[in-house]
């Protein structure tokens, strides 16, 4: 048997090990990807064979959430893809203001980058105090560092620069106070988000939701997982509500393409259908 198959035979048993001792299925991530992040985990812990890692798992939960920490993608940041907060606060908003109280469900929010960026976005458009934000992932030590909301001071030459380029309607300095390298984003902000943990692979719907933000999260995942990750955003939606992807995901030929209509198909913003 070649070494390919071997590596795989030791991947599908790593994987089934994870799922029925922990219920963290990553069965249906796209594995490319996923190997890539698996091999770093193997060269960080000095292994040479996947299979070595099977029983330290299952008997080692700190390093099963090492392990957690070092599977799951977090890159983020804020104002990331500034064209979409752009478009959103042309495209969006306008209808949302509509509403007496709006719902917000930021999924895969990582370290809260985004999170933060649409509390922004509410606050100068005047109804943050109208707007519920929920904020999910399954990765407790990301959502730690969202609970938190400081970041490296290093970050902020780019956090700014997003800023400026979504045209944002003050400085960004007000939104946070700098100390020890680092900056914490203003308490304010923080009011109406509720961060929790939620597992697009294994959790159910997750209320009534005016607006859906997903941002590159399904570039993760296979062709299976996809449909069953957008079908729970479907359900979760209200009647006409938002559904915001990232710049390198869409809906075409998948389960619900026929139930959204484009807001803004080149920023990925589409709406449900009546």
């Amino acid at each position: 048997m070649d070494i390919k198959k071997i590596e795989q035979i030791e991947v599908d048993a790593l994987l089934d090990a994870v799922s029925r001792c922990y219920g963290y299925d990553f069965r249906n991530y796209a594995g490319a990807s996923f190997k890539r992040r698996l091999k770093y985990c193997l060269e960080k812990n000095n292994y040479k064979h996947i299979s070595e890692m099977i029983p330290r798992l299952l008997y080692d939960k700190l390093f099963f959430k090492e392990f957690l920490l070092n599977i799951s993608v977090t890159v983020t940041e804020m104002f990331r893809d500034p064209d979409f907060y752009n478009r959103f606060k042309e495209k969006v908003l306008p209808v949302l203001k509509t509403y007496p109280f709006i719902k917000i469900w930021h999924a895969g929010c990582a370290t809260g980058e985004e999170v933060y960026s649409m509390a922004i976005l509410l606050h100068e458009a005047g109804f943050l105090d109208r707007a519920q934000i929920y904020a999910t992932d399954f990765n407790q030590k990301a959502l730690q560092i969202a609970r938190e909301g400081i970041y490296p001071l290093d970050r902020l030459k780019e956090y700014i620069a997003n800023y400026n380029k979504f045209d944002g309607a003050s400085s960004f300095s007000t939104y946070y106070h700098a100390k020890y390298n680092a900056a914490k984003m203003r308490s304010f902000l923080k009011e109406n988000i509720i961060f929790a943990n939620h597992n697009l692979v294994t959790d159910k719907v997750f209320g009534e939701m005016n607006v859906v933000i997903c941002r590159n999260v399904l570039i993760y995942f296979d062709r299976v997982l996809q449909d069953r990750v957008l079908s729970l955003f479907r359900d979760s939606l209200c009647h006409r509500g938002f559904l915001c992807l990232g710049n390198k995901e869409s809906i075409l030929q998948t389960v619900i393409e026929q139930e959204f209509e484009g807001v803004s198909r080149k920023e990925k913003i589409f709406r449900k259908k009546s």
